[in-house]
């Protein structure tokens, strides 16, 4: 089974690290100004900027 790669507001936070919003269909694409957050295992992932954003680990974005 995977390991989960994007996160919503709310969810719990898996590993420590930094974490950065994405668009939630079009990842690729980046977005203009995105939030990155410090967190670590156990916290809870903050609110986006906009309800069609996900949190995707700042390490395995490529």
């Amino acid at each position: 089974m995977g390991e989960w790669t994007h996160f919503n507001a709310g969810d719990h936070v898996p590993n420590d690290g930094e974490y950065m919003e994405i668009g939630e269909n079009a990842f690729h694409m980046g977005i203009n100004n995105p939030k990155i957050v410090t967190l670590k295992k156990g916290d809870v992932f903050p609110e986006t900027s906009n309800h069609n954003r996900k949190w995707h680990h700042k390490r395995l974005r490529q």
